[in-house]
């Protein structure tokens, strides 16, 4: 059955991908996105690459009119709206709760006190709100150690001791009833975001998902942007004749899933009825370190370029985290298609294409991070 859907955000990287597919299903597709300058640049009209044959509303989700306008005869919204950046969160403070938290309030204000045909709500959440991932110590079984002081970073000592008895802790998967240790305004933001969407959901019987992403890779990516994903930031230091600059020792782990898997993730959260009320893991469940991600770039983007380890360390960032995705596989029927290689390969032919489009503004991002004592 064909559904007339509002994508929030849906300009986007991952909106662009997912309304493409929502298209091929048959369904109408309204869009609204403010065209943040952080991630479009200086964008007046819908970039080249958004499907055509949709609604488009550009507009900010903080003006409830609009949004209310939005919502006419809509039966599914997807909520990918936010303003995106661990780092820059913790001096934008403002903006980034007036975005994120602030604007999802309106969204499930008007849900709630206006006259509509919602049916269901799908919001995208993030890995960020979990902190550090989950460990396993020989002695003292699984553990949740908290962020590593900025004493043991400063000496080198980048593994995570367990909480309990000192030893060094093993990464293991991270599930979703992992204790939410946020780290940032951005995934404190997330984790609000989620609080909120599924208590309204529960409290007025609408039905509702949230998908906590892990790190999204893939074309369309906002090249441009030093505060998104690190796939992206590496991509632009190459293509500018740059080295990638990677933190600690390059060992650490995140789990990457292409774009193309987040939409079936997304689409299968509209389709089946065991997604009510429930919050998901959206990641590929393989932990792959930094270092080879700089590493397999720098190969086929740029390779004369060598990589740059620093050594160095951010306050706030993590060590490990992947997920544990038994739970969408088993209730939804998840099952990533992109292995790292193939997804990789399908966004380095598209980065190649951006030769002389892009500006790296790194070394700016890590300016701002140091004038705050964060680097």
């Amino acid at each position: 059955m064909t559904k007339k859907i509002l994508v929030i955000g849906g300009a986007g990287f991952i909106g662009s991908h997912l309304v493409d597919e929502l298209l091929t299903k048959g369904h109408e597709i309204v869009v609204y996105d403010n065209l943040e300058q952080q991630v479009h640049g200086d964008l007046s009209k819908p970039p080249n690459y958004l499907a055509k044959n949709i609604t488009f509303i550009k507009n900010d989700i903080r003006d409830k009119n609009t949004l209310l306008e939005s919502l006419r005869d809509i039966d599914v919204i997807y909520h990918l709206a936010a303003m995106v950046g661990v780092g820059q969160s913790m001096y934008q403070i403002h903006k980034y709760v007036d975005v994120n938290v602030t604007g999802t309030a309106n969204l499930l204000d008007l849900l709630v006190n206006k006259p509509n045909n919602i049916k269901k709500l799908i919001l995208a959440s993030s890995m960020s709100t979990y902190g550090e991932g989950s460990y396993i110590c020989e002695n003292c079984n699984e553990v949740n150690p908290k962020l590593r002081d900025s004493s043991q970073l400063k000496s080198g000592d980048w593994e995570l001791n367990c909480p309990q008895c000192g030893k060094k802790a093993r990464p293991i998967p991270t599930k979703e009833d992992k204790s939410q240790d946020c780290t940032s305004i951005y995934a404190l933001n997330k984790k609000e975001q989620e609080k909120m969407c599924l208590l309204v959901g529960e409290t007025y019987g609408l039905n509702t998902t949230a998908l906590r992403f892990f790190n999204v890779y893939g074309s369309r990516q906002a090249l441009s942007n030093p505060y998104t994903g690190i796939c992206a930031i590496f991509s632009t230091r190459l293509l500018c004749n740059n080295p990638p600059m990677i933190y600690e020792d390059g060992n650490q782990t995140r789990d990457f899933i292409h774009v193309k898997d987040i939409c079936q993730a997304l689409i299968l959260s509209m389709d089946k009825s065991q997604a009510k009320n429930e919050v998901f893991n959206v990641g590929c469940g393989k932990p792959i370190t930094v270092k080879e991600v700089a590493l397999t770039l720098s190969k086929y983007i740029n390779p004369n370029i060598t990589i740059n380890i620093t050594n160095k360390y951010r306050l706030g960032d993590i060590r490990h985290c992947f997920a544990n995705i038994s739970k969408i596989s088993s209730k939804l029927g998840f099952n990533p298609k992109y292995s790292f290689e193939v997804g990789m390969k399908e966004l380095i032919k598209w980065v190649k294409l951006q030769q002389g489009k892009v500006i790296d503004r790194q070394s700016i991002a890590n300016e701002e991070l140091k004038n705050r004592q964060l680097l």
